[in-house]
């Protein structure tokens, strides 16, 4: 009955389904063909040889795409293999100019802050960190946050950038939405210093159904689903909008439900029970009527 389920999930069909329900909503790697094609390319960036002019990575594409828990998943990897860390992850802060982004590297760093408006102070207290910690690799999470101010405020993060390559060795790598390859791309002098690589939305083909059977054979359920079957991948996609965060999302509430009603297997309605509502469709005029 649970020939469907990889081994080690198993021994989950045993537990209570408050148990079960912890582990079906813990956060899971999947190693899909862009995931892995990234780690390639991030490893190739990390072992480089030295230069005066390093070469960053755009990593590019829609929201709820997986596109940090691929960075996430690559500095968790060094972490384990290497005696001192050289990769660190930054969430860049909203908000314009220098001090806001500063703040958001120093606080990576585990450092104080300060005064967000003492830019200077905190470009030393950088310079110094940067020496001594001597990372290399920066992955900048939701980088289009930088972008959002004065264009003299986004130049000044530019150059910052192209710094700490020349002064420190340092690879940038900027993650975000399709503003960071736009800006990027608006001058030569950026676009020559960051290689790309698009994170899309997938597209219903064989590889969509290989991760919807991959997504059921490690979720503990006791009956056989048939996810890549029509009409049931059908509806999954349409509602996920090819969005693997939605996609892992709709499974996981799918499953939950069916381990509490003790259906232990998902289908089309108990997917339409769950009146999920795509993304596209949250901020629609008749959503926002409902709730008044």
């Amino acid at each position: 009955m649970s020939g469907h389920l990889l081994e080690h999930v198993r021994s989950y069909l045993d537990r209570d389904p408050d148990e079960r329900i912890a582990y079906v909503r813990a956060s899971r790697w999947i190693g899909h063909q862009v995931a892995q094609h990234a780690h390639r390319r991030l490893a190739d960036l990390l072992s480089r040889p030295p230069s005066l002019r390093t070469q960053g990575l755009m990593l590019v594409g829609p929201y709820a795409n997986g596109k940090t828990m691929i960075a996430e998943r690559f500095a968790v990897e060094h972490l384990r293999r290497s005696p001192e860390q050289r990769v660190w992850m930054i969430q860049t802060r909203e908000g314009a100019g220098l001090g806001h982004f500063y703040g958001s590297i120093l606080q990576a760093l585990r450092a104080p802050g300060g005064d967000l408006h003492d830019v200077r102070r905190k470009a030393e207290q950088l310079d110094h960190l940067l020496a001594t910690v001597k990372p290399r690799m920066l992955i900048f999470d939701e980088f289009h946050n930088a972008l959002r101010g004065r264009s003299r405020d986004v130049e000044a993060v530019f150059a910052f950038l192209r710094r700490i390559g020349r002064q420190y060795d340092i690879s940038p790598v900027l993650i975000g939405e399709v503003a960071v390859y736009d800006f990027i791309n608006a001058t030569s002098e950026m676009a020559s210093r960051f290689d790309f690589l698009a994170v899309p939305r997938w597209q219903y083909n064989e590889e969509y159904l290989m991760l919807l059977d991959s997504l059921e054979a490690a979720l503990p359920l006791a009956q056989v689903s048939n996810l890549s079957d029509e009409p049931l991948a059908r509806r999954i996609f349409n509602l996920s909008e090819g969005l693997i965060g939605e996609t892992v999302a709709i499974v996981t509430k799918a499953l939950i439900a069916a381990i509490r009603s003790d259906a232990e297997r998902i289908t089309k309605a108990g997917l339409n029970e769950l009146h999920y509502v795509p993304i596209s469709q949250r901020r629609s005029a008749v959503l926002r009527e409902s709730l008044l």
